[in-house]
């Protein structure tokens, strides 16, 4: 089976280079030649851990391939994956003329039949925009070629895509015809095999699974947030709160953390997207609109904290930042929390150094000279007036406390992500502010 995959960022990459590790043979199209002339001389654009070698090894083989020439991929290609990118339109919703475009070329170019299947994360009612834009190129041919078109969301987690991909949790496949089914069976038998299940449903369906359960995650980490910042204000612990509630079989343990906001390229996307989705269709969705005004406030969090310890006037003071990426194990700094932070620091007249495990280049592209890069966690310390930890990388977790004290010029630490205890901080002589707990008497 000959399988092509438009879009080579995140989502399309890791789709291709784990179907071409179950012996798929897969070409990656994408109208950006610089990145495909890297991808073939194996330089990756993104950080993704496992990602590098499997393209590599699959290069090697002889199944998976790169090219600009979205023509050539089409032929003979029996399905076809659209990768491409949704990004948000000023008014939240989901701009879908690379989804469209590629439809069209798909009608274009095809010499027989074809599934189209929507990888990327596209809005409900997508399918039949992608249906409509190829049959009208197949009528401007005037060739009769039967098609169909399939929705197969994605759920990768950045840091941890190539785990899910080969041990999905679930598939989702929205389809139409018993064709595309078998097609879409015999294409994911080799990640069934183990008992993860591939969920057969309408396109309409799947198309809302997926904004559906990003915006259930999302709910999750704004609920625990806007709880953390009340306990604050009563005299409750949150981490303490946390494992409470998270006892409860029913409520579970994962995305109740508290922190300074959740970022990255889905979450606030399509929370926006499905908000504008409701309105589109006369209905108000107010839990989520409340999910979206929590992380915006709660990004803030940490800096208002900043700015109340230094009594609301930090020109010229220095922070260090632990963490640029708005997640461990990823470069990605879409959304990220420390694009909040920092650049609210400068406008404050702060000096800002920062350290990140692999976000440093990407850092560079959102500001520039505006503040000092180390390659070293330790030596972004030296002389800085706090330290604010951003991002929960493992090598923050546990640090040389002693060291840490001892470089900067006093011993305040700001904690976005509640990775220290208070009572250790408190012991090893540090000002320490956290999330959720409040540690004012310190």
């Amino acid at each position: 089976m000959k399988l092509t995959i438009v879009g080579s960022g995140y989502v399309g990459l890791v789709t291709g280079a784990c179907f071409s590790e179950v012996g798929v043979n897969v070409v990656c199209v994408d109208i950006d030649e610089n990145k495909i002339e890297n991808l073939k001389k194996g330089i990756i654009p993104i950080y993704e851990p496992g990602l590098e070698s499997m393209i590599a090894r699959n290069v090697q083989k002889g199944r998976l391939s790169f090219t600009t020439k979205i023509e050539e991929a089409i032929e003979d290609s029996e399905v076809l994956f659209i990768s491409v990118g949704t990004p948000p339109d000023e008014d939240g919703s989901a701009d879908l003329k690379y989804v469209v475009a590629v439809a069209r070329d798909c009608g274009k170019y095809m010499n027989d039949y074809m599934l189209i299947v929507t990888k990327s994360t596209v809005p409900v009612g997508t399918s039949k925009k992608v249906r409509q834009a190829v049959q009208e190129e197949l009528d401007k041919r005037n060739v009769a070629i039967s098609f169909d078109v399939a929705s197969n969301p994605e759920f990768l987690k950045e840091g941890a895509a190539i785990n899910d991909f080969l041990k999905p949790d679930r598939i989702v496949v929205g389809l139409e015809s018993p064709r595309a089914e078998d097609i879409m069976n015999t294409l994911y038998k080799p990640f069934t095999l183990n008992g993860h299940p591939i969920i057969f449903m309408d396109i309409v369906s799947a198309e809302m699974t997926k904004y559906a359960a990003n915006s259930m995650l999302a709910t999750k980490i704004s609920f625990i947030n806007d709880i953390a910042n009340l306990c604050e204000i009563v005299g409750a612990d949150i981490n303490k709160v946390r494992k409470g509630i998270g006892s409860d079989s029913r409520i579970g343990t994962k995305f109740i953390y508290p922190g300074i906001g959740y970022g990255g390229s889905c979450f606030p996307k399509d929370v926006q997207a499905l908000i504008k989705t409701a309105g589109e269709n006369n209905y108000d969705l107010k839990v989520l609109q409340a999910v979206e005004a929590v992380n915006t406030y709660q990004k803030l969090v940490l800096f208002n904290k900043i700015m109340k310890y230094f009594n609301n006037d930090i020109k010229g003071k220095t922070v260090c930042i632990w963490g640029l990426s708005f997640k461990p194990q990823t470069d990605d700094m879409r959304e990220a929390p420390s694009l909040y932070v920092i650049n609210s620091l400068l406008e404050a007249g702060a000096v800002v150094k920062a350290y990140d495990p692999v976000a440093m280049k990407e850092a560079k592209h959102h500001f520039g000279d505006a503040i000092a890069y180390y390659d070293d966690q330790y030596e972004a310390l030296i002389d800085a007036d706090c330290l604010a930890v951003l991002t929960e990388w493992p090598e923050f977790k546990i640090p040389s406390f002693k060291l840490l004290k001892k470089l900067l010029s006093a011993p305040v630490v700001f904690d976005g992500r509640n990775i220290y205890e208070a009572e250790e901080m408190k012991k090893n002589g540090f000002k320490y502010f956290c999330i959720g707990v409040n540690t004012d008497e310190n």
